[in-house]
């Protein structure tokens, strides 16, 4: 490492030599009159004061201001090459989608201003400590968008700009926490597949397959290079955050046909024009996102959440964004009437079968062509309101004969060869591919309180042909995550084999803010016997996983959930019925032989005391264990890890009373 003089470091003072000690104030005088300066706050008088300091024009400095609330992250040039990079391409190109917007409304009369609170990547935290902020961070940033929101007084709308896991749902709860004020989400897109290379959700194999060797070094670091097409946007296939932002829209918070733009491109940064008029426009009429928020609203949520078959992460954020906007939060059995009601009708990446990436949706129809179907198949609420001023009735029959929907259809056609209707498809079509909804809630004496499986991504070769995944295998229990991939990647007396059931405990909330493990289920989906390896555990999925993975079992292991007192070499045996949509997850003794009934396997695994490896990781954060314990008092994973304010001062009191007592 090179040493450098300290005049360079500390500066040798010619810097001084140009710096000034007093400049001339901006010219002009403030909008205000007698009336004015005795009866506003003291603060917005200072705050046209600030406004004329950062350099607007003084005469306008009093026009109605609308918040910009980002997730920009990076620094970019004004030729877009990096000055400092972000954490993801997702928020690396918001900038230009912020600076759209602002001008949109200086020229439609209104004051922009703009402020960011910037995301974590869930990608670049795989298998890293990273990981335990994940999570915790959607709630916390919420938190902090709303106090920037309440730090603009004189605000009359919010647009907020944003595209991942983390970052879009901590944007819908902050705006579904301000839900008195009129609001707009501008979904951040997504990124353009690359020309010959593999995809990101691909490319994040390259260390499992390169152990197993599947593949040299030369074709990982160039696969590792070459997968994001464009410099911006969510990844490219239908995981947490291309499925928040159909969230978005489905709930009538967003445009439609915003949702998975393709990041850079024309049409996306026409979405933050038009996102921003309709802002205004919200402003004007007095409509508030309270008037869109609702129950109704919900519920055409989780239908389109089927038809895409969207990632299981939304069911901590869902009810999160429902809890934020006082509605009552959707329950396990809301989310299996919206399965049981309709086929999956969206071929994308991770699902299958063509597995097209996610701006080939966009192109397809997006959102409002999954819902036109949805509506023939009489399941929406028609009537609820959205932020075009116009309700989703109105919406649809727009889009159904709209030239933006020729448009984009004739587009994909030309450029990719590929059918629209192969994207998004009928239901009859849906059916007849043999694509059923996704998402199974299996109970049993492992997770007595649920947990959730995408079941289409189960591979279809080790379901049969009922329909049904059957698998019984012996458990190898993980206390982390560590220790659970190194096993995968082994050629060793240790390896995990075929016909195993992984078993990851401890690694829920309490463990490790319920941190993400697509590396373990990445892996197994690009090994040729992973396919016939199970996972259950605590923790929770990308939306990008696939196969035969079960995630947020309940209670967790360091809850006294039973998932914590399996061993190595216990039987477990599982069933998920694909077409009842119905499953199970048991321990049913030791011997393969003679299986116990669940509830005599019940009995047996209570006698046991918790596996001695299950604790909370050595190097969970402070803040993150303090996440933990308020979300469980909230409601946990099943209410969506949320901050129940009311809940939360109750048992404080209670706590104090009773140490008051002792």
């Amino acid at each position: 490492m090179s040493t450098h003089a300290l005049d360079t470091l500390l500066g040798d003072g010619s810097a001084l030599l140009a710096t000034r000690t007093s400049g001339e104030g901006p010219p002009g005088r403030l909008p205000i009159d007698a009336d004015t300066l005795r009866e506003a706050p003291s603060g917005h008088l200072f705050g046209m004061t600030q406004n004329a300091g950062m350099g607007w024009r003084a005469a306008e400095v009093a026009r109605d201001p609308y918040l910009i609330l980002s997730t920009q992250g990076g620094l970019r040039a004004e030729d877009g090459s990096p000055v400092a990079l972000g954490l993801h391409t997702g928020h690396w190109e918001l900038d230009q989608m912020v600076r759209a917007a602002a001008q949109r409304i200086a020229q439609a009369g209104g004051l922009p201003f703009a402020v960011a609170c910037s995301d974590p990547c869930d990608g670049r935290t795989q298998g890293t400590t990273g990981m335990f902020d994940s999570l915790p961070y959607r709630n916390d940033a919420a938190m902090v968008m709303r106090r920037l929101v309440r730090s603009l007084p004189t605000r009359r709308g919010v647009l907020g700009v944003a595209t991942c896991d983390k970052g879009l749902p901590a944007m819908m709860l902050a705006l579904a926490g301000c839900s008195d004020l009129p609001g707009v989400v501008v979904p951040g897109g997504v990124t353009l597949p690359a020309r010959g290379a593999e995809d990101t959700a691909i490319v994040q194999t390259i260390g499992a397959r390169f152990a197993h060797g599947l593949i040299d070094l030369e074709h990982a670091a160039a696969m590792g290079c070459r997968a994001c097409g464009s410099p911006g946007g969510g990844c490219q296939f239908l995981g947490t955050a291309a499925t928040s932002q159909v969230i978005a829209e489905a709930l009538g918070m967003a445009l439609p046909h915003s949702a998975l733009a393709p990041s850079g491109e024309p049409v996306w940064l026409d979405v933050a024009r038009r996102s921003a008029l309709a802002l205004m426009q919200l402003a004007a009429d007095g409509t508030a996102l309270s008037a869109i928020l609702t129950r109704e609203a919900f519920q055409n949520a989780l239908l389109v959440h089927a038809a895409f078959g969207g990632s299981t992460n939304l069911l901590l954020h869902v009810p999160a964004i429902a809890h934020a906007a006082g509605i009552a939060r959707p329950t396990v059995d809301d989310w299996i009437r919206a399965n049981r009601a309709t086929p999956r009708l969206v071929d994308a990446l991770p699902n299958g079968p063509r597995h097209h990436p996610t701006v080939q949706v966009f192109m397809a129809g997006g959102v409002p062509e999954v819902m036109l179907h949805l509506r023939d198949m009489g399941l929406l609420h028609l009537d609820v309101a959205t932020v075009t001023g116009r309700s989703l009735g109105d919406n649809l029959d727009w889009w159904e004969r709209s030239d933006a929907r020729r448009i984009a259809r004739e587009r994909l056609r030309e450029l990719d060869g590929v059918d629209p209707a192969h994207v998004i498809m009928a239901p009859e079509a849906a059916r007849a591919a043999g694509m059923s909804s996704a998402l199974v809630f299996p109970r049993g004496n492992i997770a007595p309180e649920g947990s959730v499986i995408k079941a289409t991504s189960i591979d279809a070769s080790v379901v049969g042909a009922d329909n049904v995944y059957r698998h019984s295998g012996r458990a190898r229990v993980f206390a982390s995550e560590r220790d659970a991939i190194r096993a995968i990647k082994s050629k060793g007396p240790d390896a995990v084999v075929a016909g195993d059931v992984v078993v990851l405990a401890g690694c829920g909330p309490a463990g490790t803010g319920m941190e993400e493990t697509y590396q373990l289920t990445s892996a197994l989906k690009h090994l040729p016997w992973g396919k016939h390896v199970a996972v259950i555990t605590d923790a929770r999925f990308s939306g990008v996983s696939t196969g035969a993975c079960i995630g947020h079992v309940g209670p967790e292991a360091l809850a006294g959930g039973p998932i914590g007192r399996l061993r190595d070499g216990d039987i477990v045996c599982i069933q998920i019925d694909r077409t009842r949509l119905e499953g199970r997850i048991d321990f049913v003794g030791t011997d393969p032989e003679t299986p116990l009934d669940p509830d005599a396997a019940a009995a047996l695994l209570a006698t046991r005391e918790p596996h001695p490896a299950m604790a909370a990781h050595a190097r969970l954060p402070a803040d993150t264990r303090l996440w933990a314990a308020l979300q469980e008092v909230g409601g946990g994973t099943w209410g969506g890890c949320v901050y129940d304010v009311d809940a939360i001062v109750e048992t404080l009191k209670a706590g104090r009373a009773a140490l008051a007592a002792r």
